[in-house]
């Protein structure tokens, strides 16, 4: 990369990385002069990344999070965390952690999520972005005001406040609204969404049925089965199981620079899978009706591991409940204690219209999932999915908003040609891969071909 704005400072990036949680996040003043800032809505890795992207190219901007610090999602302590006690990575480190702040080479190649809470926080100590973040808050409106954007913010210190501010950056992620399906008849045990699941002592002689096979379902019938009196998952659709490791190393680092055409790719590497992890269907699951890497794979072959040792049962999917008993498609019926629904999420922006995101069908529909239309002043980071696409990738999305706004500041003839571009139409994200019609997947890309895109675009803004 020419420009220097992208040179990479991974060789001055400190290996050993301090965290001392001191006094941090305890900021009670109010944000001022806000007509001429942007607001980052979120504390994740798409807000960590907004916000230092933000700070290097000089854009004033003030950070909001619900929570209590930075982490989103992994900071388990957060109001909105998904996070359960055993949850990990599912990518390796190297692959998915920030190039200019690489996690301590001692970290071990899947961190959990404690440490990945340590790392957003030591990313954010370093790169000294609490200077510019009110925690405690939550956003109750973001709406169009003018030119401009009126925020409404809460927190239980100052009330209700609302503020207008140049340009908003929405980076709330996309794991916060419970996607809970409907069924017939009633289960009179409990049940519960694995976003509200947080240790394994819940299911303590239970019995216990999961519903749904992703990432999460898998490791939470994992865990259930060092519990529970009976442990079972239900499954409606056919899944690729990848190891985490291959010939020791983490999976995701083997083959890295091989690049073969997508369907000699599809082919070889589902013959991989079955050489490594099995038949996923002699485990009792249905056979995919579809071909690797069109819907994202589960990274988990511990429950293969259980399920060849009888503690967990594949069940088939649910035709109605009755009481304590579930009754499944094929006919087969199981009594449970307790059910639950690891059935993904729903894409939720609730403080913001959905006539404000142009959304269309299951998502918004934005240029490279980041830009609206029409407006020039609202951007949505973090909304995108890809296999191994990780933090830099949405750092990239970061880089590239950044210097949007300063190039259009600037009146730079390459920002005015990108904000021409940005209203359509859109680019072909998908690297040639019939990707699943799921709601989870609507945002999905390629990611080498959504990377090199959002680069090359951002390379194409001289400042």
């Amino acid at each position: 990369m020419n420009n220097q704005s992208f040179i990479s400072s991974a060789e001055k990036a400190p290996k050993k990385h301090i965290s001392n949680m001191a006094n941090f996040n305890n900021r009670t003043a109010t944000p001022v002069n806000t007509e001429n800032k942007y607001a980052v809505i979120g504390a994740g890795p798409a807000g960590l990344s907004g916000s230092k992207a933000l700070k290097e190219l000089g854009i004033d901007f003030d950070g909001f999070e619900m929570g209590s610090d930075f982490g989103g999602l992994w900071n388990i302590e957060n109001p909105l965390s998904t996070m359960y006690n055993s949850a990990h990575l599912i990518s390796s480190k190297t692959t998915t952690e920030f190039k200019d702040f690489p996690m301590p080479d001692d970290a071990p190649d899947y961190p959990s999520h404690k440490l990945m809470r340590k790392y957003f926080i030591d990313y954010a100590k370093n790169f000294k972005l609490y200077d510019n973040y009110f925690f405690h808050t939550k956003i109750e409106k973001v709406e169009k005001f003018g030119e401009q954007w009126k925020v409404t913010v809460s927190n239980a210190e100052t009330g209700t406040n609302t503020y207008i501010y140049k340009g908003v950056i929405i980076a709330n992620g996309t794991l916060a609204k419970p996607n809970i399906p409907t069924f017939e008849g009633n289960f009179t045990g409990e049940i519960i969404h694995s976003a509200k699941y947080k240790k394994a002592s819940v299911f303590e002689g239970k019995r216990v049925l999961v519903i749904g096979a992703g990432n999460s379902g898998c490791d939470i019938v994992v865990d259930a089965v060092h519990h529970a009196k009976k442990a079972d998952i239900s499954v409606r659709r056919g899944y690729y199981f990848v190891p985490k490791y291959v010939f020791g190393k983490p999976s995701d680092t083997i083959g890295g620079k091989l690049k073969l055409p997508r369907r000699i790719k599809q082919k070889f590497d589902n013959m991989l899978l079955k050489w490594f992890t099995g038949d996923p269907e002699r485990f009792g699951f249905p056979k995919p009706k579809y071909k690797m890497y069109e819907s994202h794979p589960v990274v988990n072959t511990l429950i293969l591991h259980h399920i060849g040792q009888g503690d967990i049962n594949v069940q088939k999917d649910i035709e109605r409940f009755e009481g304590k008993m579930v009754h499944f498609k094929d006919g087969h019926s199981e009594e449970y204690d307790m059910i639950v629904l690891a059935t993904g999420y729903k894409l939720d922006f609730p403080f913001i219209d959905k006539e404000h995101l142009n959304w269309s069908g299951m998502a918004p529909d934005l240029y490279l999932k980041i830009f609206h239309p029409q407006y020039d002043n609202l951007f949505v980071l973090g909304m995108v999915e890809a296999a191994g696409l990780g933090w830099e990738g949405r750092y990239e999305q970061a880089k590239l908003v950044a210097r949007y706004i300063k190039g259009m500041e600037l009146e730079k003839p390459s920002a005015k040609s990108f904000q021409k571009k940005k209203a359509g139409p859109q680019p072909d994200l998908s690297g040639g891969y019939n990707y699943l019609k799921l709601e989870r997947m609507s945002f999905y890309v390629h990611k080498d071909t959504y990377r090199g895109m959002v680069t090359k675009e951002a390379k194409s803004i001289k400042l």
